[in-house]
């Protein structure tokens, strides 16, 4: 069936919106078909703490933000129950250290999310009651270079072996699970306020439809993405499927409202903050 957005009076045009997705292997299976499935969306890639930028300046209309950034704004909805989680493992996230981890004093983030930033600093002080110096990662920099005890890394370069002088580690998603006993939720499709409603419906339909889509297609993504982040096809295959859940479910939901109780307390998101799903 051919995807089109409602019209705002006979005749008018559609309506066109922005939607912004993380450029990270990690994002394929949700936007997989998705400009074929709504011809009217403008799709933009790049990296999340850009994207939340993007929905917050009005640059763009839907996003895949990080859900710390969703915390942000008590104006902003969830438009789809499409999501980047995990229930375990979740490879591309990852805490390297030089030192024990109740030793760390100063902590590199890498710049790409804000989500994994807030999430690291919330494990650490609730594993080992510290707080470390935060120092920036920048986006390009080579993290085993980094002048810190700690550094985080995200996205593709994560999934690979840790290069440098590193004594610990952890897999954020893993420990998240296994202290909070309930899955982790990194980004999930956002809405601004003032979009139209028709739209957004007819793009959440869109986003189920893509994203299960390419569930169902994860060997194809696999294959085709696998050369680019330097894994093999059975490597990626094993990351998309076995490491990361796209869907937000209930127990997803309670794991966002722990992580966001949590966050609050630590003053990296305002106590106003209600999860909520956009009125469509």
């Amino acid at each position: 069936m051919p995807f089109s957005f409602a019209m705002n009076a006979p005749y008018s045009k559609p309506v066109c919106l922005r939607v912004g997705a993380v450029s990270y292997l990690n994002t394929r299976p949700l936007i997989y078909g998705l400009t074929e499935l709504a011809p009217h969306v403008e799709l933009v890639l790049d990296l999340p703490s850009r994207l939340a930028d993007g929905l917050g300046s009005g640059k763009l209309d839907v996003a895949l933000i990080p859900s710390v950034e969703y915390f942000q704004s008590p104006e902003y909805s969830i438009v789809s129950d499409a999501c980047i989680g995990c229930r375990g493992p979740v490879l591309s996230v990852k805490l390297l250290s030089r030192r024990p981890f109740a030793e760390i004093r100063t902590l590199a983030l890498d710049e790409g999310s804000r989500t994994s930033a807030a999430l690291v600093q919330i494990l650490l002080n609730e594993r080992f009651g510290i707080r470390p110096k935060l120092l920036p990662l920048p986006i390009d920099a080579s993290y085993e270079t980094a002048k810190a005890d700690a550094v985080l890394i995200i996205g593709d370069r994560a999934i690979h072996p840790a290069r440098g002088e590193f004594v610990a580690h952890w897999d954020l998603g893993d420990e998240w699970n296994r202290w909070a006993e309930l899955p982790f939720v990194f980004a999930m499709w956002v809405a601004r306020p003032g979009i139209d409603r028709d739209a957004l419906a007819e793009l959440e339909q869109a986003l189920m439809t893509s994203r299960d889509s390419g569930v169902q297609h994860l060997d194809e993504i696999a294959e085709r993405e696998a050369p680019g982040v330097g894994l093999t096809p059975a490597q990626c295959l094993r990351y998309l499927r076995d490491n990361l859940h796209f869907y937000l479910g209930s127990r997803e939901q309670r794991g966002l409202e722990r992580f966001r109780q949590k966050a609050t307390e630590l003053a990296m998101a305002p106590a106003e903050t209600v999860i909520r799903r956009a009125a469509l």
